[in-house]
């Protein structure tokens, strides 16, 4: 009777090993970032996989620009329409977690998900648009590594420039180009505001961009001008 009890142990032990070196793996990733700039992402890879089983020769549209040629106006929308209290939490908005809570309560579905921009960054770098609870807890345990290791300043950088913001459209300078034929640095704030509120969704809201939208777009206009950035 001890034998399989003796395996059990080992199979425990092992998967704990395979367990932390995993996470040692993502935390390596995670402290070289804070410095260099990524060149690819999880979401990235993806994205070109699904566009290449349509056409061999796709290639995503990014081009990677420092934080301070980047409008502040787009900072300013993102935040807005975002994680307005980017700047006062550690990774988590409880109370913005709460408040999705009770708007999916009385949705009767999971329309929110409270997520940070650390948190949808730490999902972007890392993992998959999947929904799961082995995910979700893989999504915390990075948001707390790049929290603790990186500036806010960072965190914001990296995020507008690898964020989703159309089909095969990555960071603020593709998505300025693309969206509107400007660089980062020139958007404005009616231009800001339409791409902030188009992230939950970016390859549907590229598609069409409806008048509740528009309306979302304007109210993220009208109080960008409060949102805090590094």
């Amino acid at each position: 009777m001890k034998r399989p009890l003796h395996w059990a142990y080992w199979a425990l032990a092992v998967l704990v090993a395979l367990l932390l070196l995993t996470q040692l793996w993502f935390f390596g990733w995670v402290l070289w970032w804070k410095h260099a700039d990524p060149v690819t992402t999880s979401f990235m890879e993806l994205r070109l996989t699904e566009l290449r089983r349509k056409r061999p020769d796709a290639e995503l549209q990014h081009q990677w620009v420092p934080y301070e040629r980047i409008s502040v106006h787009l900072k300013r929308a993102v935040v807005a329409a975002e994680d307005d209290r980017f700047m006062e939490h550690y990774g988590f908005d409880w109370e913005g977690i709460q408040r999705a809570l009770e708007r999916n309560k009385e949705r009767g579905r999971t329309a929110s998900g409270g997520s940070t921009i650390t948190q949808q960054l730490a999902k972007n770098l890392f993992l998959s648009p999947s929904r799961s609870y082995l995910r979700k807890a893989q999504e915390a345990v990075l948001t707390v590594m790049i929290e603790s290791t990186w500036s806010k300043r960072r965190v914001f950088e990296v995020y507008l420039n690898v964020v989703e913001w159309g089909d095969g459209v990555f960071g603020a300078e593709a998505a300025a180009r693309h969206h509107f034929g400007l660089s980062a640095s020139r958007l404005g704030p009616a231009e800001a505001a339409r791409l902030a509120v188009m992230l939950p969704n970016p390859r549907r809201y590229e598609r069409r961009f409806g008048a509740q939208l528009a309306a979302h777009a304007e109210r993220v206009r009208a109080r960008m001008h409060y949102s805090r950035i590094p």
